[in-house]
């Protein structure tokens, strides 16, 4: 009799148990990264900088080979990325700038725009952001104003990765001078709102916090913000991951290898975790870079993408760009259509049972991933950087800049943009023109002015607004 009933116990808790994960929220990580080049990771054709952990998201998920952001800059890239919606519908344009500049120019993404984890909260779920915020410094900017319960990193858009008590800490500077931070941090590390001394390599130190806070929140929905600083400059690296590069004679590139392998390892430590706890099925987890790689530090490689951060060609927009929720999304498929930073969101709420009354200009993926729905997600998509300009539609590719300079690719024949098709097809970027021109009236104007850099693309030299 005991024996029955224990039989009885047992089949009974494992029934619950089935029924507790089929009712449970998904978990939410999000693993941003920031500069990282379409063609600097293993999956996405990296020839020296071999990255397992990243990789595996591919191998048992969906890797997105025309994955966009909706901004070829930090800032305004991190807007679409958390609210679902062009960045342009709040006025949020343009970077910020140095942190002085935040200041004097009132920048940070508007107090009445809803961002992910606000919408999260009726849900339960518990919301955390470590690294990089960049979207407002002043009081009721903070991440905790703005629905995260708990911040690890720096409120601007750059810091340093060491200091001069960092063991093994190394850097190289990059031509515009960026990387000269030896002795201390660019910006100040925060615990939630208290600054704190840190002099831990900062890529390492995100991956302990993150593990930390996937410890704490194992038993109920969570959503886990990993912005990584990792690309971006200053080159900074510690003797652990630059030996494993000693191969690599351009230095500048070996320290960027270096970051990145760093990057993997704390992304690996974040697979390992969820797996450990028996929360791989049950956790959505997205994989992408904010922007494309900057060239001219020479240090990183967009592939066979033409232009670069700042630029609206595709090295400046298409970026890695990966998935994985096993159950619900293929393992190992590799998805060809236009995708684009904006579709997280309504993903990410769409997994987990959450409808809101916001109109998205991203959509929910899954279907589309699993063969559910036929189509492709989007028609076109936009970009707007002041003067510069581009569209997507298909496999065609509009690039503009002010009132003469206008180029029409074809990506699926010329995916380095080197073929202006535009005299061979004039209907084509008529359409195209007057598609962006339409959708351009619905936005907003800017609510601070650019700042502005000159590159050179295709032999042409641009002063771009950023």
């Amino acid at each position: 009799m005991v024996r029955r009933n224990f039989l009885r116990s047992a089949a009974g808790a494992g029934l619950a148990s089935q029924a507790l994960t089929a009712a449970r929220k998904p978990n939410l990580i999000l693993l941003f990264a920031d500069d990282l080049g379409y063609g600097d990771i293993g999956c996405f054709g990296s020839p020296d900088v071999p990255t397992p952990n990243i990789d595996s998201l591919a191998r048992n998920g969906v890797r997105f080979t025309d994955g966009y952001v909706s901004c070829a800059v930090c800032s305004p890239s991190r807007v679409a990325l958390l609210t679902g919606r062009y960045q342009h519908r709040f006025g949020h344009e343009f970077n910020s700038g140095p942190p002085e500049r935040e200041a004097e120019v009132n920048f940070g993404l508007p107090r009445d725009a809803e961002i992910l984890p606000q919408m999260l909260k009726s849900a339960g779920y518990k919301s955390m952001i470590i690294g990089k915020w960049h979207l407002g410094i002043r009081p009721g900017y903070h991440p905790l104003d703005r629905g995260f319960d708990e911040f690890f990193g720096f409120l601007g858009g750059g810091n340093a990765f060491i200091t001069s008590r960092t063991p093994g800490g190394r850097m190289v500077e990059t031509p515009d001078g960026n990387g000269a931070v030896p002795a201390k941090r660019a910006l100040s590390i925060w615990r939630n709102r208290q600054e704190v001394e840190e002099d831990r390599y900062l890529t390492e130190a995100f991956a302990t916090e993150a593990v930390s806070f996937l410890d704490r929140n194992r038993n109920h929905p969570f959503f886990l913000y990993v912005a990584f600083n990792a690309v971006h400059t200053p080159l900074h690296a510690t003797d652990k991951y630059l030996k494993r590069f000693a191969e690599i004679q351009n230095e500048k590139h070996r320290f960027l290898a270096a970051m990145t392998s760093a990057m993997d390892d704390a992304v690996g430590q974040v697979l390992k975790r969820v797996r450990d706890a028996g929360l791989e099925k049950d956790t959505l987890i997205v994989f992408l870079s904010d922007n494309g790689c900057p060239i001219v530090t020479g240090a990183g490689t967009n592939g066979p993408l033409n232009g670069q951060k700042v630029t609206y060609y595709e090295g400046g927009i298409r970026v890695p760009y990966i998935a994985q929720w096993p159950g619900h999304l293929p393992a190992g498929k590799v998805y060809r259509e236009p995708v684009v930073s904006r579709d997280i969101v309504p993903t990410f709420l769409q997994g987990a049972g959450i409808k809101t009354q916001i109109e998205f200009d991203g959509v929910d993926l899954i279907p589309y991933v699993s063969g559910r729905k036929g189509g492709v997600p989007h028609e076109a998509l936009f970009w707007r950087g002041g003067k510069a300009r581009a569209v997507r539609k298909g496999k065609w590719k509009l690039v503009e800049f002010g009132a003469d300079y206008s180029r029409l690719y074809d990506l699926s024949k010329d995916l380095g943009e080197r073929d202006d098709v535009s005299g061979k097809n004039p209907e084509v970027a008529r359409d195209l023109r007057q598609s962006w021109q339409a959708w351009s009236n619905r936005m907003k104007a800017p609510l601070w002015p650019p700042r502005f850099r000159e590159l050179e693309v295709n032999g042409t030299r641009l002063v771009w607004e950023l």
